[in-house]
């Protein structure tokens, strides 16, 4: 008959077992998976298609940054601008992020912004046109500036519709420095 095992003796045990199961599913030799103790030569791994590269995790890619007074849209009823009972819907942005590749000499940009569309008193369902502007920087000089209408479906005037626009369209030579940074936020109405 076996005595049960309690107290701190038991922690030890099951450690020893668990180590000894661990090990038990090793292969013959447990160096070859670290890549050691093998005589064999060494195979050079190549990534498949759509893999990042060490050049390019290591490679300069410019922040994404919200434009902070321009985070929030308000949509009115005709006339009706700062009246909160003929407010269409209001779109805020939520965050922004980046991702780069790079050919060519060129660093191409996807930029993804996400954010939300309330209705307000007047909302009805529909479709929102957003005004997204995506402004790339050097330092203080813009050199690139665009405004993407994104549409978003309104499916019922009670709750948020989520969105998220992604474009693929900015490119960039090779920044010589890390002095490029993108803002966006809603291109202001034209009073």
């Amino acid at each position: 008959m076996v005595a049960p095992v309690s107290g701190r003796g038991s922690a030890a045990v099951f450690t020893v077992i668990g180590l000894a199961l661990a090990l038990s599913g090793c292969q013959s030799n447990p160096l070859s998976v670290l890549g050691g103790g093998s005589s064999e030569p060494q195979q050079v791994q190549t990534l498949p298609e759509g893999k990042v590269t060490q050049e390019e995790l290591l490679a300069y890619c410019p922040a994404v940054s919200m434009r902070e007074l321009r985070a929030v849209h308000d949509t009115y009823q005709r006339g009706g601008d700062g009246d909160a009972s003929k407010l269409v819907y209001r779109a805020t942005l939520a965050d922004a992020t980046r991702a780069c590749t790079y050919g060519g000499g060129m660093t191409n940009l996807t930029i993804a912004v996400a954010g939300r569309v309330i209705p307000g008193p007047a909302g009805a369902v529909g479709t929102a046109q957003l005004p997204l502007q995506l402004t790339v920087y050097r330092d203080n000089e813009v050199i690139q500036d665009k405004t993407v209408n994104h549409p978003v479906a309104i499916a019922d005037t009670v709750g948020a519709t989520q969105f998220v626009l992604t474009d693929t369209t900015i490119s960039i030579p090779n920044p010589q420095e890390r002095n490029i940074r993108v803002l966006v936020g809603f291109n202001p109405p034209k009073r």
